[in-house]
């Protein structure tokens, strides 16, 4: 366009067209002028940018090392010898895994890098809605959890939960009125032994309602939540369950679990629970070794109301067995959004796509930000990328309602 016309347009039209721009290319476009770099902080504009802005339905992944061995290490931090201590390397190289985030966009096949350096040590990424990542302390006992959004760099803290665990389930749902945080499992009943008992609750919202940790339920009974991830669909929570497969159900409105049977339980591997459209997908390895029935990748859609799975999709078989080659009985992860759907190899940085709507795979290309063969993107067991569904936003405004309020446990970081 003539900078001519372009420079006679009005604000209002120029704004609605920035608007649309996707997260980078906004970025980019805010050190144009002292205009344009101040509308982050106009409430006109962003008003307006929540009522139009397209949705962006992205990937965000973490180099990840299992956290599990660290936790343990640190389970008395006031005792012991070197040897049950968490050592400077092993500290340096824990940050090092999480100190920066890798942002992938499905619709250009593109990687972006995100800093996370305004995080405290001591904190990893647990769960993810609304443009914000849930951060949970890695110490054994008492919780703390925090939101960032990674784009504005602003963080939150909440207060502590009630209750001592060691490596819980984290599950968090954020709307523009309401966000909900449930802290699950891993009651740290003694220094040595932790069981699945408890459940407890953060909520807020714009009507006005406010529960801290005060909204506790138990657990069923001999459940495990061994996977730590929790997926929201239409005002639930679920999560996998372990020996024997099955899929818990935490209904927030009557704050209770329940229990739904998983599909062909007996002959599955790795199986993930994701998030496409408002569905819940179940994704995993069938192998029926003893059965004359080809090993394959399926997924199943849940129909909430009849509580029973209907098999969508299966992967085609060449692509499986080259998947299956590169996996070599590593296992997998699986995280959904919008109509997408990643399938990362454990140990590794090699990722597959899945495009519900397409009804397409392909290999995601590798991460140009990760340096293989030193540090991260694959090796030894744990390391590898670690994903969650990640829609950034410029504004929550929820969060409004938390950062302004008056509550005395509101403990503000500084960028």
């Amino acid at each position: 366009m003539d900078s001519r016309i372009w420079s006679k347009l009005p604000h209002t039209l120029i704004d609605r067209v920035i608007a649309f721009l996707p997260p980078p290319a906004f970025f980019r476009a805010r050190s144009v002028c002292k205009r344009w770099y101040s509308l982050l902080f106009s409430d006109s504009f962003l008003e307006m940018y929540l009522n139009i802005s397209p949705r962006h339905h992205w990937f965000l992944f973490f180099k990840h090392k299992s956290l599990k061995s660290y936790i343990y290490k640190n389970n008395n931090n006031n005792g012991g010898n070197g040897d049950h201590q968490l050592g400077h390397d092993d500290h340096h190289m824990q940050q090092d895994y999480i100190c920066e985030g890798y942002l992938f966009d499905p619709n250009e096949n593109t990687w972006y890098r995100l800093s996370f350096a305004s995080v405290p040590s001591g904190f990893s990424p647990a769960s993810s809605s609304g443009g914000l990542i849930c951060w949970v302390s890695d110490v054994a006992g008492i919780k703390s959890l925090i939101l960032c959004n990674p784009l504005l760099k602003t963080l939150t803290q909440l207060p502590p939960t009630q209750r001592p665990r060691l490596f819980p389930s984290i599950g968090l749902t954020v709307t523009h009125s309401s966000f909900n945080v449930v802290v699950a499992g891993d009651d740290l009943i003694s220094p040595f032994a932790v069981k699945n008992l408890s459940t407890e609750s953060f909520h807020i919202d714009s009507g006005g309602y406010y529960s801290f940790w005060g909204t506790t339920c138990a657990l069923p009974r001999l459940c495990s939540l061994e996977s730590g991830r929790m997926v929201f669909v239409e005002g639930k929570f679920y999560c996998m369950n372990y020996s024997p497969f099955s899929i818990l159900v935490y209904d927030v409105g009557l704050n209770e679990w329940c229990k739904i049977q998983a599909p062909m339980r007996r002959f599955l591997r790795s199986p993930s629970l994701v998030e496409c459209r408002g569905r819940l997908v179940l994704v995993a390895a069938v192998e029926k070794s003893k059965l004359n029935v080809p090993k394959s990748l399926r997924l199943w859609v849940l129909q909430i109301r009849a509580s029973t799975w209907v098999e969508v999709e299966r992967m085609p078989q060449q692509l499986y067995e080259q998947f299956s080659e590169a996996e070599g009985g590593k296992g997998f992860d699986c995280v959904g959004n919008g109509d997408f759907i990643t399938i990362t190899i454990l140990g590794s940085d090699k990722m597959l796509l899945y495009d519900f709507y397409q009804k397409g795979w392909q290999w995601i290309p590798r991460c140009p930000f990760i340096h293989r063969g030193g540090g991260g993107g694959g090796g030894g067991d744990g390391d590898g990328l670690h994903g969650f569904a990640y829609e950034p936003q410029l504004v929550t405004p929820i969060m409004g309602l938390l950062n302004h309020s008056s509550l005395p446990y509101q403990v503000p970081f500084n960028d």
